[in-house]
């Protein structure tokens, strides 16, 4: 019989067990009476050092470990769309329907439903080989997820027999294989370790954007799909409600928001209005397409560093259909800070301010798991999972080590910053600081899918804004008196860019998404006034004269004509903005002759 293991020492949720030879790491083990779930984090001799992901309050020495011999992992399958889990994966609806809204310790429900039937529509036919990878059948989970049923990493054989089309639950059998070291029968449900990434046959480049309807990301600083992008701020830059904004409206079939760490208010407001929102290209409910991890700041805090390697594996799940996949991680500085509180616990030599030396290889380690992929199977697809992580660092000092690991590692940084977010100017990302590497990459998509003027426009008007810049330190020393007139225009010219493209709003209706196409003709426009501008004041008219012109007031309402409208309404700008030039320099002309 197997002697269970015995807690000889609490510090936390750092549990200590005796009496625990031949436990393996990151196994999961059940802690005390009230069977709390743990995972072995460190083995010396006959001691495991277990991290517990629920309040180990009342826990005592003495109290028994039951091991499983299994790692952490996570159920895949059919229902996990549009569900609601913790850091571990425990349906949260499910268990408020169990123990009401107040979460309790030791309670466990499965993560997907198991007397649910789902429509399975069987592609392959008795007799055909297949591997790991292959499509075995399909589920329409949802209007916009067709749910792929996959032959598992390591698994290939013979088809014995597949049942017809029908109605199935996710444990029940679908098909048996035939293989050289026996029969194997698989089901829709798939188990997978969080901490082994998901196997695939090679990564690609990519070349195509992770369009977001946000204007500066996808102008000025885009994304590829596949890629790793951060979002670092300091309290009140708006860094949840860009990440919010990013998984309503990103171009992936598949969104996972990790709230890791963040304010249960603002897991509560993803909650509201998720539900209630539709997607701009599709028009069916946002939450058909989205898995949602909360892991407040009042949960556990060892559940953290579990949460986004759960988010990252149901990603790679989703992934190796041949699915875009988008993962969002508010925020990573709180994860980190997880990890600072277990590296505490453990007495392990801390690094710099305190966190643990293998920070950057953890954060590398997360990161690394995005990517555009050739997948697994007989026909292998193209599957990609763009990730974006926030960092909060204290103070807004992007000196800190999270900060800097992370810039690292990534391709795409979205500064926000606090002096912008103080004139109340959303989303307050700075146009001088931020970057972004796939240009090269994505200019060529942009050029044949939006307009060969595109990479044109962009730069000119991060020129104008650099130019802005300069010439605000000028000002700030000699007075705005001593700029002249065609200095004045570039100023007003930046403006247009800042106040009237750069500024969404991200809880207006219309302007809260605004399309790749909208973009460009906002753009065009700005830059076009910017340039009918400048040619006038050499000419000699006055600013004011052109500042006073009725196209003024329709340029600055402009973001808020609805995307199918698009077309006609700035077909209309662009001819009231020539026609009001030309009725200026004649006016001009006539008062000069």
């Amino acid at each position: 019989m197997e002697t269970k293991g015995v807690i000889s020492k609490i510090a936390g949720p750092v549990v200590t067990a005796k009496n625990m030879l031949g436990a393996q790491m990151y196994e999961l083990v059940k802690v005390g009476n009230e069977k709390l779930i743990g995972e072995i984090i460190r083995i010396e001799g006959n001691k495991a050092i277990i991290q517990v992901y629920e309040e180990t309050s009342g826990l005592k020495p003495g109290e028994t470990i039951e091991r499983t011999r299994k790692p952490l992992s996570v159920e895949l399958g059919p229902g996990i769309v549009g569900q609601i889990y913790d850091g571990i994966q425990r349906p949260l609806p499910i268990i408020q329907d169990l123990v009401g809204p107040f979460f309790k310790k030791g309670v466990v429900a499965h993560p997907l439903d198991r007397k649910k039937k789902w429509r399975f529509t069987p592609e392959v036919k008795t007799g055909a080989k297949v591997q790991d990878g292959d499509i075995l059948g399909s589920v329409q989970e949802t209007p916009l997820v067709n749910h792929k049923i996959l032959v598992p990493p390591g698994t290939s054989g013979k088809i014995v027999n597949i049942v017809a089309e029908g109605d199935y639950t996710i444990d029940e059998t679908l098909t048996t294989l035939e293989r050289p070291e026996g029969k194997v029968e698989l089901i829709m449900l798939q188990s997978w370790p969080v901490r082994s990434p998901r196997p695939y046959k090679t990564k690609v480049s990519s070349d195509i954007p992770l369009l977001t309807g946000q204007r500066i990301f996808d102008t000025f600083f885009p994304m590829a799909k596949g890629g790793q992008g951060a979002i670092p701020g300091g309290f009140g830059t708006g860094k949840t409600v860009m990440l919010h904004q990013l998984a309503k409206w990103a171009e992936a079939r598949v969104v996972i928001y990790v709230g890791c760490g963040e304010r249960g208010n603002e897991m509560a407001e993803v909650l509201e209005s998720f539900p209630l929102l539709k997607d701009p290209r599709s028009g069916e409910p946002l939450m058909t397409r989205t898995i949602l991890v909360a892991n407040t700041s009042n949960m556990p805090i060892a559940a953290r560093e579990a949460s986004i390697y759960t988010g990252i594996t149901m990603a790679e799940y989703f992934r190796d259909m041949g699915y875009d996949v988008a993962l969002v991680a508010d925020s990573t500085s709180r994860w980190a800070e997880a990890l600072r509180e277990i590296c505490g616990r453990l007495e392990e030599m801390p690094g710099e301010e305190g966190y643990p030396a293998y920070l950057a290889s953890r954060l590398s380690e997360f990161y690394e798991r995005a990517g555009r992929v050739e997948t697994l199977g007989s026909e292998p697809r193209l599957g990609s999972i763009s990730v974006v992580g926030a960092v909060s660092p204290p103070g807004a000092d992007f000196s800190e080590p999270v900060t800097q690991n992370t810039l690292r590692i990534v391709k795409v940084f979205w500064g926000l910053d606090k002096s912008l977010a103080e004139r109340r100017h959303f989303p307050a990302i700075n146009w001088l600081t931020s970057y972004s590497l796939y240009y090269d990459t994505l200019d060529p998509w942009y050029e044949a899918n939006v307009g060969s003027i595109w990479a044109p426009l962009r730069g000119k008007a991060l020129e104008l804004l650099q130019k802005e810049d300069e010439l605000k330190e000028i000002v700030r020393l000699v007075g705005p008196d001593a700029l002249s007139e065609s200095q004045r225009a570039l100023l007003e010219g930046a403006k247009i860019i800042r106040e009237d493209f750069l500024m969404q709003s991200a809880y207006h209706p219309i302007d809260s998404y605004c399309s790749i196409k909208k973009c460009l003709l906002m753009l065009k426009v700005a830059i076009g006034f910017y340039e009918s501008m400048l040619k006038t004041v050499e000419r000699g008219t006055p600013i004011k004269s052109v500042l006073s012109l009725p196209i003024v007031e329709e340029i600055a309402r402009m973001k808020l004509t609805p995307s199918d409208k698009v077309d006609e309404a700035f077909k209309g700008i662009e001819t009231r903005m020539a026609e009001q030039f030309n009725s200026l320099a004649t006016g001009v002309g006539r008062g000069s002759a």
